[in-house]
């Protein structure tokens, strides 16, 4: 549970986060000023990649500590840490509701408990840590996606929340195999991995039948499909070092795909 005193700090720590490079940062171009305006479907989107980013910066630890190719793990985890903090930044100009300002200080505030561990040097009890801490931060991002989602009353809103949660599915799936292997919260891990494949897979029939889908859009949801084949093959192999690099890089290039998807659903919804 966060104190109020501890809310107030997080605030104050989040209106004060200095604008960190990343991977899919806005171009200059596109941001124009410091203060530019962000729109709904923006703020949707940047919130809903922050629960990817929960997730993402778990796996990277993990492959660090399990030394799964460390030429990529550490780099992942910089900028994705780089990334959060960046958004964070950017969210904070858009907050139309107290739902929005209170999910947006809560996220803060796990962030700041969860960067501590990311920062931790490998061992189990850092690990089992990171398996609390990673949560909380993704609970709190979801509360912020969805409230943002609640302001727009689009059904596009909806389904850049939808697809964007596939992109936190998709390292949200990795890290678990990558628990399992380490050996912390074994059985927990194995079985919450089954549980996000079978949401992963109902979300993806939702977002493949959707009314509003262009045939841009539907192009590049089949491309993403292809992805999934590749990822969840990656996910049935065993535990050996080639089989743990197949699912690093195949949860890699489906978050790529994912992302894009989640771009043109923003992009509609700015359109319309």
């Amino acid at each position: 549970m966060i104190h109020r005193r501890d809310l107030i700090k997080a605030a104050a720590g989040m209106a004060g986060l200095g604008m960190l490079p990343g991977a899919w940062a806005a171009p200059a171009a596109a941001v124009g000023t410091a203060e530019a305006a962000l729109t709904l479907p923006q703020a949707i989107n940047k919130a809903g990649r922050q629960r990817m980013l929960s997730q993402r910066c778990a796996k990277a630890w993990l492959m660090q500590a399990l030394g799964v190719a460390p030429e990529m793990a550490g780099p992942l985890l910089q900028s994705s840490m780089s990334l959060f903090e960046t958004q964070m930044s950017e969210l904070s100009r858009l907050q139309p509701t107290t739902e929005v300002q209170t999910a947006l200080v809560q996220l803060a505030a796990d962030w700041q408990s969860y960067r501590t561990v990311l920062l931790s040097p490998p061992s189990p009890e850092v690990a089992a840590q990171l398996y609390a801490r990673n949560e909380a931060v993704l609970g709190a991002a979801h509360a912020a996606t969805l409230a943002y989602e609640r302001s727009s009353g689009s059904p596009v809103g909806h389904l850049i929340n939808v697809a964007g949660r596939q992109r936190m599915l998709s390292q949200r799936m990795a890290k678990f195999v990558f628990f399992a292997r380490y050996g912390v919260e074994s059985k927990a891990a194995v079985a919450a991995l089954a549980k996000a494949r079978e949401e992963f897979i109902a979300a993806f029939s939702l977002l493949k039948a959707a009314p509003q889908n262009s045939a841009r859009i539907t192009s590049e949801l089949a491309l993403a499909d292809q992805q999934w084949f590749f990822f969840e093959n990656a996910l049935s192999q065993d535990n050996s070092p080639k089989a743990l690099k197949a699912v690093a890089t195949t949860s890699e290039r489906i978050l790529e795909q994912l992302n894009l998807v989640v771009g043109l659903y923003e992009t509609l919804a700015t359109q319309g």
